[in-house]
């Protein structure tokens, strides 16, 4: 009989970023400070478990206080009427030794869109207290545009103010329940 487990993130160890160009010249990168997610494995392997995450769009992060503000608003995210980002359907496929690609439905501000990203595991540990963790790194890009994220400017001298590209990038340890 098949044994269901469930892990949940390790907010305290675990980041979740994004990088993107400004000025096509320099990157500029930020984090949401609140969020949540789940894996959902069978028999203790990783293979084809299944992936839910969430993240509050008002705790985002660029270290800029004024940009910050701006990203919450309906340029962007839009934090009143879409308090979050999620990640539902996801499912981990194995791809060769501690590689995995990770499909699921990301939405952002009600766009829903199909994204696959890399995870690379970097394995089990037993922590002080017992608990078993394991630990991932997620990467991959999308494209802001395609999530209603089309607010633009353009320089004087054109160029593009924010990039359309944005590199993702989730450091994540969770914890077996």
């Amino acid at each position: 009989m098949a044994t269901n487990t469930t892990w949940v993130i390790d907010p305290t160890h675990s980041e979740i970023q994004f990088k993107v160009k400004h000025l096509v010249i320099s990157t500029v990168t930020g984090s949401f400070k609140e969020f949540e997610g789940t894996i959902q494995s069978t028999d203790g392997a990783f293979e084809g478990a299944s992936v839910s995450f969430s993240a509050e769009t008002s705790s985002i992060d660029t270290n800029q206080v004024q940009r910050d503000e701006h990203l919450k608003s309906a340029d962007f995210f839009d934090s009143v009427a879409h308090p979050k980002l999620t990640f539902t359907n996801g499912k981990l496929v194995k791809k060769s030794g501690d590689s995995y690609s990770l499909e699921g439905l990301l939405t952002i501000k009600g766009v829903s869109k199909s994204v696959v990203l890399d995870v690379d595991f970097g394995g089990n540990m037993t922590d002080f207290y017992g608990n078993v963790k394991s630990g991932f790194e997620v990467t991959g890009k999308i494209n802001r545009k395609d999530f209603g994220l089309t607010w633009g400017a353009v320089t004087e001298a054109g160029g593009v103010v924010v990039g359309d590209e944005v590199k993702l990038i989730a450091n994540i340890q969770v914890i077996k329940q």
